[in-house]
C-alpha cells in the first residue's frame, strides 16, 4: 500500500492518540505543528500540549509558530512537501495553509456532520440525549466543518454516559478513522461526498461558563442529561448560600426521580442522609460534587462535612 508523507495539526490528548496513530501505521509523518508552549499555574510552569509531548518523545519535527501565516513558518513547511495536512482539535486555519498539500487538507471531527458543527459536539450530543453519533473526516475549506464529507463512522451514545466518557471513546475510535482516511487517500478508493443539506442543523456553539450553569426549571431528564454533557469538563453548576456566604457548586453527577410535587421548582431538601433538588417534573439527586474551594468528593462526603443543614439554600 502507498505510504503518504503527512503533516499533522492538533493539540490536546484527543488529536495525540491520532498522531500516535498515524505514526504507528505505515504512513510518514514529516512535520507536527502545535501551539506554542505556555506558563500557567502558580509556579507558571511552561506546559506543553500533549502533541508536542509525542512529538519530541518520538522525534519528530515540531513547529510552533504564532501565526500560521508567518512566511518563514509557511515555507518551513512547503519544504516537507507533504501529501496531505491532517487536522485534529486545531484551530481556524488559512487558506495558503490548508491549501498546500497537493491531496488537501483533512480535518477529524467528533460528530455525525453536517449535525454538531462548532467547538463542543461531544457535550451537546450528550446534553440532548442523542442515541447515536460518531466521528468524520472531511476536507477542510473556507467554513467552519462545512467540507466535503471523506469517512464517517457511528457509535451508540450509552445510557447514563457523561462527556467524558465519551470523548475517550470517540478518541480512539477517531484515530482508527483518521488512519482508514489516509489508506484510503492513498489508494485513491474514497469518493468525497458534499454534507447533506439540513435546514436546522444541530450546533455545538463553543461552551462558556454562563453556558454551565443549570436550569432547575427544566425536566429531571433534561437536567440529568446536562450535567452528564458538561462532566467532568467544563462542569455543570448551581449556587448555594451556605449562612450569608454564596458559593459555587460543581455536580458531576447524580440520578432522578419523576414524580408529582408542590415544591417551589430548584429549591432543596438537604439533610445527613439526603440532598436533591426539585425540578418542574420530579427531583435530582446529586451523587458527586465540588464546592467552591473544596476538592471534588462523593454525596456522602459532602454531607459529612456540614453540622447545621438548615443554613444551607439555593440562591
Amino acid at each position: 500500500m502507498k505510504s503518504l508523507k503527512v503533516v499533522f495539526l492538533g493539540t490536546p490528548e484527543f488529536a495525540k492518540t491520532s498522531l500516535e496513530a498515524i505514526h504507528q501505521s505505515h504512513h510518514e509523518v514529516v512535520g507536527v505543528v502545535t501551539v506554542a508552549d505556555k506558563a500557567s499555574g502558580r509556579g507558571q510552569k511552561i506546559n506543553q500540549s500533549p502533541v508536542k509531548v509525542f512529538a519530541v518523545e518520538n522525534n519528530l519535527p515540531v513547529f510552533q509558530p504564532e501565526k500560521l501565516r508567518n512566511p518563514e513558518f509557511l515555507e518551513e513547511l512547503r519544504k516537507l512537501n507533504a501529501d496531505v495536512f491532517v487536522v485534529v482539535a486545531f484551530r481556524m486555519m488559512p487558506k495558503v495553509l490548508f491549501e498546500m498539500p497537493k491531496m488537501g487538507t483533512f480535518n477529524l471531527h467528533a460528530s455525525l456532520l453536517p449535525d454538531y458543527r462548532g467547538a463542543a459536539p461531544i457535550n451537546y450530543a450528550v446534553i440532548n440525549g442523542e442515541e447515536k453519533t460518531g466521528a468524520t473526516t472531511f476536507f477542510i475549506n473556507e467554513k467552519i466543518d462545512e467540507g466535503n464529507i471523506l469517512l464517517q463512522e457511528e457509535i451508540p451514545v450509552l445510557e447514563d454516559e457523561n462527556a467524558g466518557h465519551l470523548h475517550d471513546r470517540l478518541m480512539e475510535m477517531g484515530a482508527k478513522l483518521v488512519v482508514k482516511t489516509l489508506d484510503g487517500l492513498a489508494e485513491n478508493s474514497i469518493i468525497e461526498k458534499p454534507q447533506p443539506e439540513v435546514e436546522h442543523p444541530k450546533n455545538a456553539y463553543k461552551i462558556f461558563k454562563e453556558d454551565t450553569k443549570v436550569d432547575w426549571t427544566k425536566t429531571s431528564k433534561e437536567v440529568h442529561q446536562f450535567i452528564l454533557g458538561m462532566s467532568p469538563y467544563p462542569a455543570a453548576f448551581t449556587n448555594l448560600k451556605i449562612g450569608e456566604e454564596e458559593k459555587g457548586l460543581k455536580i458531576f453527577g447524580g440520578k432522578f426521580e419523576i414524580s408529582n410535587h408542590e415544591k417551589p421548582v430548584g429549591s432543596l431538601e438537604i439533610s445527613k442522609n439526603d440532598f436533591k433538588i426539585y425540578t418542574k417534573d420530579g427531583m435530582y439527586f446529586p451523587l458527586e460534587l465540588q464546592l467552591e474551594g473544596k476538592k471534588r468528593m462523593n454525596i456522602k462526603d459532602f454531607l459529612n462535612g456540614f453540622r447545621n443543614f438548615d443554613e444551607i439554600k439555593m440562591v
